[in-house]
């Protein structure tokens, strides 16, 4: 089940903020040893799914139909980390696939002492959760009531239909909106974010108007 986290605070000004911190989900207890591997270091578990995810704006959901997921960042170079941190690589990536409407990943679990304290925890179930980080490219507003286009979500909800999986991380405790704690963006999107942010915010302010009238 996905853990949802909450922002209280609308405004787009510190919304830039909240994009870099903010895209990031977790789900829990999906975690599962590969069968058959002597020494325990692969393991099976989903980063993602369809179910909607509140962010200040509402409900956001992450299509999983097919093309609606690039996949090549992970399959190529994907690493493990933990709590999103980039300088606690705790293994690799070696297959990822969709499967039943939720990104799933095979990982392996590198040998150095740090990466094996975390594996035995996992292995034991005290760590449970995953979290991914993504970056959206398309998106897809419904309005409240309104059906999206291929008719499968009603409105509101904002429908991410291309994006990229940038990390996956196993995680101690979600990540809390209020104190920034998840993804950096690189600092070049920022700008990119911010215009973005904007355009959307005024793009569901109209249609909101359009509605209501």
């Amino acid at each position: 089940m996905l853990r949802r986290e909450r922002s209280q605070n609308p405004d787009p000004t510190k919304q830039n903020k909240q994009n870099k911190d903010n895209n990031t989900r977790e789900l829990f207890g999906n975690i599962r040893a590969l069968e058959g591997e002597e020494n325990n270091r692969k393991f099976t578990l989903s980063f993602s799914s369809e179910e909607p995810y509140t962010r200040w704006f509402g409900p956001e959901i992450l299509d999983h139909a097919e093309g609606a997921i690039d996949l090549s960042r992970l399959s190529e170079m994907g690493v493990v980390l933990f709590n999103h941190d980039r300088d606690k690589v705790m293994g690799k990536i070696t297959r990822t696939w969709i499967e039943d409407n939720r990104g799933c990943a095979e990982i392996e679990f590198d040998t150095d002492e740090r990466a094996e304290v975390i594996r035995q925890k996992v292995a034991s179930g005290t760590l449970k959760g995953v979290s991914v980080g993504y970056s959206v490219d398309s998106w897809e507003e419904v309005m409240p009531g309104k059906v999206s286009t291929d008719g499968r979500f009603t409105g509101p909800c904002s429908i991410a239909r291309k994006w990229t999986p940038l990390e996956i991380s196993i995680v101690s405790v979600p990540a809390d909106a209020s104190v920034g704690v998840g993804r950096e963006l690189e600092t070049e999107q920022e700008s990119v974010d911010m215009m973005e942010t904007l355009l959307r915010l005024t793009t569901y302010n109209k249609n909101l108007m359009e509605v209501k009238r």
